[in-house]
């Protein structure tokens, strides 16, 4: 059977073509987003089945990104070895498999496999359905296909946590994998009808195992770190012997890169000054997205008490958004300067989380909508515009690779970003706790008003005698736990404004590179 190429397609379906290139991309990448964040909800209650604390459940979340960061890796290798068809088909099965292991899991092991093997499968598609999309749509066009490959990725993230939280209340948290299983049966029909193919080539293409191998001993390294540090002591012989190794291992993998032939990251895209501040813009708005879907659903149900649902329903109007933004930011980045468009992002960013970063238990809903509408708008500002600055400074023969790389970029951030999060999270909420412990003391009168009012409503109550000061006691515990939790959320996303703040140095490195680009030689 011939191939069918990207000039073959258009010829068989005409110039509707991009679009149905464009519909299936958009069905791969969204059914696996959803994927991704749908379990963003699921936490409180994944951590109360299997009795693990926020440090642990952020491994579920980051090991799938992790896996997605190497997979990415993985997809130039397999495009060029068996073509977009084949590889996105491959990926789809993959998801489902890992999809069926993580729903039926009885253990966070073999939860945590099967969260690898869906962000494995999903590391393959973004890039391919990114370098298709950007391949179909003419050179004019390019900012508004990056603006519609982009509502895939993040309208997803705002979608997902609603059906989960329904799925959550309604059966359980199990069910949330099973709510991918239509969109990943058709991503699997229209990649066969719509995505090109090519021949087998007669000598696949050489992989560098030993640099994806040093990718992964170094994630594997960092994650365990990060996430059993906090348990087993940051100056453990095990946690300075993980950290060694997922150091270790990331040096040799970059130092591989350079110096390899058959380089996994081809470090050809870096020599574009342009191309290398888009990709550093990137690893920061990575690191605040990312972070953010992870801590908003903890914030709400667990500082604010709200439902799976309530939680999810959060993010449905900044979610709607972008069905509007997205175009609309794609489109002006054809004209306008694609710097402008990422500064304004990274400001948003910042001030969104700044926002946030007052946000208590007596904060309203539609306040915290408002606020995750403004991170939604910064999201809409960066993502599309950041890949189509990348992708425009390459020639056309390193599209696919700069798609695999700024998309690594990118998940590296969001990796690292959400595991060093959580382990500040870990570390300021017992820094609030101590403080407010230590002010309780006798010469408080304060502390003593609470201790006697609470003793004075549990004996009308009719608690016996004995148990009302350690009654009062265990309360007091409470609230004091309560606020400092609420402290540490706040400081978090403090953190994150400065982290997006952070972004405009490599924004003022992307206007200069793009003004010296626009000088003619």
């Amino acid at each position: 059977m011939p191939p069918d190429s990207i000039e073959t397609l258009f010829e068989r379906y005409g110039p509707f073509y991009k679009w149905l290139a464009t519909i299936t991309c958009l069905v791969g990448i969204m059914t696996m987003t959803l994927g991704a964040t749908t379990v963003n909800v699921a936490f409180p209650a994944i951590m109360g089945t299997f009795g693990i604390g926020r440090d642990q459940a952020q491994l579920i979340s980051t090991g799938y990104f992790a896996a997605q960061t190497a997979g990415m890796l993985l997809s130039a290798w397999l495009v060029l070895s068996f073509g977009e068809r084949r590889s996105f088909t491959l990926a789809v099965i993959a998801f489902l498999i890992g999809s069926a292991m993580s729903g039926a899991a009885n253990n966070t092991e073999s939860l945590l496999l099967g969260r690898i093997m869906q962000g494995l499968s999903a590391g393959i598609v973004q890039p391919l359905g990114m370098a298709v999309t950007f391949k179909v749509f003419p050179r004019d066009q390019k900012g508004l296909s990056m603006g519609i490959f982009a509502m895939g990725n993040v309208l997803a993230p705002a979608l997902g946590p609603t059906l989960g939280g329904i799925a959550i209340d309604l059966f359980s948290w199990r069910y949330i994998f099973l709510l991918t299983l239509p969109t990943a049966f058709l991503a699997l029909i229209v990649g066969n009808l719509f995505l090109p193919s090519r021949l087998m080539p007669k000598k696949i293409p050489r992989f560098d195992f030993f640099g994806f191998g040093m990718l992964c001993a170094s994630l594997v390294g960092l994650l365990l770190g990060f996430s059993y540090g906090q348990r087993l002591g940051w100056t453990s012989n095990e946690i300075i012997l993980l950290f060694s190794m997922g150091i270790g291992s990331g040096i040799a993998f970059v130092l591989r890169q350079i110096y390899a032939e058959n380089p996994l990251v081809n470090v050809k895209v870096f020599a574009s000054a342009q191309f290398t501040a888009a990709a550093s813009i990137g690893f920061f708005t990575g690191a605040a997205m990312f972070s953010s879907f992870f801590l908003m659903p903890l914030f709400t149900q667990q500082i604010q008490h709200f439902s799976a649902i309530d939680a999810g329903m959060l993010m449905v109007p900044a979610g709607l958004s972008l069905l509007v933004l997205f175009p609309i930011v794609g489109r002006l980045s054809d004209f306008v300067p694609a710097y402008m468009m990422i500064c304004l992002g990274m400001v948003i960013f910042s001030v969104a989380f700044f926002n946030l970063s007052t946000a208590d238990v007596n904060t309203p809903f539609w306040t915290l909508v408002w606020f995750t509408l403004l991170v939604r708008m910064g999201v809409a500002c960066t993502r599309s515009v950041v890949n189509s600055e990348a992708l425009k400074s390459l020639p056309p023969d390193l599209v696919t690779q700069g798609s695999s790389s700024v998309n690594f970029v990118r998940q590296l951030g969001g990796t690292i970003g959400t595991n060093c999060l959580v382990v500040f999270l870990e570390l300021r909420i017992p820094f609030h706790g101590d403080a407010f412990a230590a002010m309780q003391t006798g010469a408080s009168e304060t502390t003593r008003e609470m201790r006697n009012r609470l003793v004075q409503i549990l004996s009308e109550a009719g608690v016996s005698e004995p148990l009302r000061d350690s009654g009062a006691f265990h309360y007091l515990g409470d609230v004091i736990y309560a606020q400092a939790s609420t402290l540490g959320f706040q400081d978090a996303y403090f953190l994150l404004a400065l982290v997006a703040a952070a972004g405009l140095i490599p924004g003022w490195i992307l206007a200069r590179a793009s003004k010296r680009a626009r000088i003619p030689t």
